[in-house]
């Protein structure tokens, strides 16, 4: 997989992207993640990127020539499955989703900063809009860090055990059961007897069991009609 993010500030995400899962799945060669910084195709000899919005109002947009410019450099290069703009009124990013744009091949993300991007780009380039809740940032970037966290750890081969990624919470519409590790019993709290049985039949319905209680008493909209 390639991820090619579009940003005003990748000072924001170099060090994100230098640790943990996605910097293992990079040296595994499982996936490229290459960032624009868009002050570089920015114009004149400021490197103007923004501009003041049509009709007045606060806050500055981000102009159109040097996000074309970039999209366009990248799509001379290979085809995209998704171009994706984090935005506030973007759909809700969700573990569905993730699944889905994991088995893409090449993903752009533009990173939404001030108040928003020319509506021309929205309606030119973009094939996908992610909001990754109800809140506004300073910037796109943190959202794109979310998205590509998680799409990247479900790569195959990425994590250590290619099981785990299927058992985190939101998979199947469920939370995941707790979890429990040694001491066996710790200030008087036990680990429940089952998980100890060595019996993985009874473990496995109790986990499930307790999945669907803690989705019930946490996440109810997530079971739908029970």
């Amino acid at each position: 997989m390639r991820l090619d993010i579009i940003t005003a500030v990748p000072e924001l995400l170099e060090s994100f992207f230098q640790n943990s899962i996605v910097k293992r799945a990079q040296d595994k060669q499982l996936a490229e993640i290459h960032l624009h910084n868009l002050h570089d195709y920015g114009i004149g000899k400021y490197k103007q990127i923004d501009d003041y919005p049509f009709g007045g109002g606060a806050g500055m947009v981000l102009m159109i020539e040097p996000i074309a410019q970039i999209i366009r450099q990248l799509q001379a290069e290979r085809t995209y499955d998704e171009i994706i703009y984090t935005a506030p009124d973007g759909g809700r990013f969700d573990q569905k989703t993730a699944n889905k744009l994991s088995l893409a091949g090449n993903i752009i993300i533009l990173c939404g900063h001030y108040k928003g991007v020319d509506e021309r780009i929205r309606e030119t380039f973009i094939t996908r809009e992610i909001s990754i809740g109800d809140y506004v940032l300073s910037g796109g970037e943190l959202a794109a860090a979310v998205i590509s966290d998680a799409i990247i750890r479900l790569l195959p081969g990425v994590l250590g055990d290619e099981t785990s990624a299927l058992t985190d919470s939101f998979q199947d519409n469920l939370l995941a059961p707790p979890v429990y590790t040694r001491p066996s019993e710790w200030e008087g709290q036990p680990v429940p007897p089952v998980l100890l049985s060595g019996h993985d039949a009874k473990i496995q319905d109790w986990r499930y069991e307790q999945s669907v209680e803690r989705t019930r008493e946490r996440r109810p909209d997530l079971l739908g009609g029970e």
